[in-house]
């Protein structure tokens, strides 16, 4: 049997598709939490916890003697930048088709901006993976992680360092990353990102500078992302508090 955690997850992404495109597509309003509970198979406090977490990126309202009122101006976005989601799956919700082109895994040492970023010393081993992933066969996005060669634990591989970041630092490190402080800026492509997306150099690029931290403020990883201009249209939900 799934524990609860996992089921919240399946139930809270059933419940994303139900208003999307689903049972209530057509629909201003979730049904009352007595009676979706009932619908999901789950206890009133559980779905309490996941239309919170609904409420907190935007996609419902809840309001006493109103209801639960789905925001489709919201869950029509395609790409939301405040929301971390995988890099196939934010070309995927674009309306492309998504691949990796390729997955390279060198070893090396943090220079000073990567041992500022994850506090450590210069010089530290640290294993850099660099992925490109493409939309419709187009180069869409390259990213470069780095962590701690320190942090992987146990008997890992090649092929397992292939994996999105995030399963990897859950697997072999134990690590859970909680949150992330990304800078954003304009760039232009040099000759290597040339080289990359096959663009000419000086193309515009959008480049997010990432460190993520785990739940107690220790930086884990930090990522350097670029992706080509023309095929996301990235959007930031601001809620006035």
């Amino acid at each position: 049997m799934s524990s609860q955690p996992t089921q919240s997850k399946t139930i809270r992404a059933q419940l994303l598709t139900d208003m999307k495109d689903g049972a209530y597509a057509d629909c201003q309003r979730l049904p009352r939490e007595s009676v979706l509970a009932e619908k999901l198979g789950i206890s009133r406090t559980q779905l309490r916890d996941i239309l919170a977490s609904l409420e907190r990126e935007g996609f419902i309202t809840r309001r006493h003697g109103v209801g639960t009122i789905i925001n489709r101006h919201v869950l029509n976005v395609q790409t939301r930048m405040d929301i971390e989601v995988e890099f196939l799956d934010m070309i995927r919700q674009s309306g492309f088709e998504p691949a990796v082109a390729y997955v390279r895994v060198t070893e090396g040492t943090a220079d000073e901006k990567i041992a500022a970023q994850l506090r450590i010393e210069e010089g530290t081993p640290v294993i850099r993976v660099s992925r490109l992933c493409t939309a419709d066969g187009r180069p869409a996005i390259y990213c470069e992680d780095v962590m701690e060669k320190a942090l992987a634990k146990g008997n890992y591989t090649i092929k397992d360092l292939k994996l999105p970041i995030f399963h990897f630092l859950q697997q072999f490190c134990g690590i859970n990353p909680y949150l992330d402080l990304t800078d954003l800026r304009p760039a232009v492509a040099d000759a290597a990102l040339a080289e990359i997306f096959q663009v000419p150099i000086g193309t515009p690029l959008l480049n997010m500078d990432e460190v993520d931290f785990d739940i107690d403020g220790n930086p884990v990883f930090c990522s350097n992302e670029y992706f080509a201009d023309g095929i996301f249209r990235h959007t930031v939900m601001r809620k006035k508090l």
